[in-house]
């Protein structure tokens, strides 16, 4: 994901606001990967298309050479960027190899980008694995879409943890020192405390 978004743009957090659609890829019985499509909505779709100087008559649509413009920023993903997804087995995390199958889609304005992380390893086959989509400083807010989808060989199931909104706020209020969150601006690092907004999904499959 390439954030283009400037310190005039909004002051509050989270900047931005993105669709995620989870779906577990299974080969063998198990997990093997996750693909992730990220919905961009208006603002967010707006501000790229913007920031990059493509679209700029408002037709909501591309030129071929404006959406390989499109492209290239998204893929373009920063070195520290470790893709705002985290995997749990058992409390301790499970490894996941780098983005493949890269992808962006624009349509009626919108911006949709999709991509797939392998998992290198689950050190348990017999245990459930736990996935978050997050950003850990709370920048991007992720809105988990269900169903959770499968596509593979075998019977899996997910069960959705919702976010504990309230402890959430009250985390960054006592982090904040009762200061209010719409005060911090972009150039600002804010906590930590993306995890704590994020819905938790479960996914066990049958052995």
């Amino acid at each position: 994901m390439c954030l283009f978004a400037s310190a005039g743009a909004t002051s509050a957090h989270p900047h931005l606001f993105v669709g995620a659609e989870v779906t577990i890829i299974v080969d063998s019985g198990q997990p093997s990967a996750i693909r992730l499509d990220w919905f961009y909505d208006d603002f967010f779709s707006l501000l790229l298309t913007t920031d990059l100087g493509i679209d700029l008559d408002g037709d909501l649509s591309l030129t071929p050479v404006e959406m390989q413009t499109l492209q290239d920023a998204v893929a373009d993903w920063p070195a520290d960027f470790t893709g705002d997804l985290e995997v749990t087995q058992n409390g301790a995390p499970v490894t996941l190899g780098p983005k493949e199958r890269h992808s962006v889609r624009y349509f009626n304005g919108l911006i949709t980008e999709t991509h797939i992380r392998p998992i290198v390893n689950i050190p348990d086959p017999d245990a459930p694995i736990a996935l978050a989509v997050f950003d850990p400083f709370y920048y991007v807010a992720y809105d988990l879409r269900q169903p959770i989808n499968f596509s593979g060989d075998a019977e899996c199931r997910a069960s959705v943890a919702p976010a504990d909104l309230d402890a959430a706020f009250a985390l960054v209020d006592s982090l904040l020192g009762g200061r209010d969150p719409t005060d911090v601006g972009v150039d600002e690092e804010f906590p930590a405390v993306g995890a704590e907004f994020a819905d938790k999904v479960t996914i066990t499959c049958a052995q």
